[in-house]
């Protein structure tokens, strides 16, 4: 990660307090990469800083069904269909295009914790989120 692009720092610090929101979630290298794991076994999110020179600085998780192909043809500058994983409906998000929403960011996130979290961080993390 010494060579990395301009500006992947600092999206990698948005990521991890992002991520820090989510109960038992961790991070750790994986396939050379920075990637948060619920429990430290399921992959919750992937960055990678141009994968293979692909995509930019993006993030990589699982999507409800239905919804890559939604957000790719809505916008396919920021969204893309990631290989390996992406034949499993999971998204790509470019965080290097244009201005972040981080609230997007964080209900894309929040999605995939949804799917790969079991029902009791789920049920956990949406307490903790509804409003007081």
């Amino acid at each position: 990660m010494a060579d990395s692009s301009p500006g992947f720092a600092a999206v990698l610090d948005e990521m991890r307090a992002l991520c820090a929101r989510f109960p038992e979630v961790n991070e750790r290298l994986s396939h050379h990469t920075p990637t948060f794991f619920v429990r430290d076994k399921k992959v919750l999110v992937h960055v990678w800083d141009h994968h293979h020179g692909d995509h930019g600085i993006a993030l990589w998780c699982a999507a409800p069904d239905g919804v890559q192909a939604e957000v790719i043809e809505a916008d396919p500058e920021r969204f893309f269909r990631p290989p390996y994983v992406g034949h499993r409906g999971w998204i790509g998000m470019r965080l290097d295009v244009g201005v972040v929403d981080w609230d997007e960011v964080f209900e894309v996130v929040a999605d995939a914790f949804r799917i790969v979290a079991p029902t009791t961080l789920v049920r956990r993390f949406d307490e903790e989120q509804a409003p007081s």
